[in-house]
């Protein structure tokens, strides 16, 4: 035995990329089918089991009802699945931010890409939304929050870097003035959007997964998927990229050509998500961060658990959004905000004696 093959005996067994995947994968499952499970219709496991059986043709158990089918099927599945994909895609945005910036306080929502999103999303409800056809809205919307996130995300950029060095707390501040700017814009959308556009702008805001369906998943899944998919391919650079752009350079990391990527990227995971359910913040900041506390700073692990546990934190917000306070359904964005918003005190805390470029 050598002596670099005992580390490896010590390592925690969360650590390991097969035992973590696994896991999370397990919890995902189950989580799952505590959404589908849970609701003003309950129903059993097996009831929900038989169900999704019978609708891809395996005839188990007694055949579903027609209230159980639509309960199922159309309400519950398309929430669900819908935030599997939402919740993978920021999540995994969020570790690729991270990676980029160098520094665990990047989150898409910090830094202006989901509330630029969210202003070229709203310019589309307020001026377009009742006057094009079903179908040239959905590809629209997703066009346009793409649009304002770029933009968001090309200016912060654009004024956090200094000789060359990424200024965290420049972004920050950055990143607040987009926010700002964006929803002073927002605010202006909405005093001038009809009743229809401002029933839409209210339900969107604060970020839902209340109006999924099977059309606007269709649409989305395809960018969703391949944006999230694509994201770690690029883990092993960004762990050269974590000893310095200079010493990633040395390495062979092209590294510009990777921010750009990755940033593209983000930002179309971003603008699918928020035009899909408004704006939902804190999944990119908390979910990388806390994947890193467990399993370490690898982003060939860090970024496809960070997908993993994302869906798994919206998935289980999002059913308690509409369970907690049944009837009433909560905005998930609100959830997501109650925990993140002392979350990201905590890490601020944790990091001010840090030297801020890191």
């Amino acid at each position: 035995m050598t002596e670099h093959a005992l580390p490896a005996l010590a390592e925690p067994v969360w650590r390991r990329p097969l035992p973590l995947c696994l896991g999370l994968t397990l919890i995902l499952l189950l989580a799952v089918l505590v959404a589908l499970a849970t609701g003003p219709l309950e129903l059993p496991p097996g009831r929900v089991l038989a169900t999704l059986a019978h609708a891809i043709g395996i005839h188990w158990g007694d055949p579903p009802s027609a209230v159980e089918n639509a309960a199922l099927l159309q309400i519950r599945l398309p929430r669900v699945v819908l935030g599997l994909l939402v919740g993978a895609a920021l999540a995994a945005s969020g570790g690729a931010m991270q990676g980029v910036f160098r520094n665990p306080l990047a989150d898409p929502a910090l830094i202006g890409v989901s509330s630029g999103a969210a202003l070229g999303a709203a310019a589309v409800i307020v001026f377009f939304g009742a006057g094009i056809g079903p179908v040239s809205y959905a590809f629209s919307l997703p066009l346009a929050a793409f649009a304002g996130g770029a933009v968001a995300t090309w200016t912060v950029a654009r004024l956090s870097m200094a000789d060359g060095v990424t200024r965290v707390a420049t972004m920050l501040l950055a990143g607040l003035a987009i926010n700002a700017v964006a929803n002073a814009g927002i605010g202006l959308f909405t005093q001038l959007a009809d009743d229809f556009a401002l029933r839409s702008l209210t339900f969107w805001l604060f970020g839902s997964l209340g109006k999924a369906s099977w059309t606007e998943i269709a649409v989305a899944a395809p960018v969703l998927v391949v944006s999230t998919a694509l994201i770690p391919r690029d883990a092993s650079a960004l762990n050269a990229l974590l000893l310095g752009e200079a010493e990633a350079g040395h390495l062979g990391v092209a590294v510009e050509r990777l921010k750009r990527r990755l940033v593209v990227l983000v930002v179309l995971a971003v603008g699918a998500s928020v035009a899909l359910t408004g704006v939902i913040g804190f999944v990119g900041l908390i979910v990388p961060h806390l994947i890193r506390l467990w399993a370490g700073p690898d982003h060939r692990l860090l970024l496809p658990a960070s997908a993993l546990l994302g869906a798994i934190l919206l998935t289980l917000a999002d059913t308690a959004a509409r369970t907690v306070a049944a009837p009433i359904e909560l905005p998930i964005g609100i959830l997501t905000a109650l925990v993140g918003g002392p979350f990201f005190i905590a890490l601020l805390l944790r990091f001010r004696n840090d030297d801020e470029t890191l």
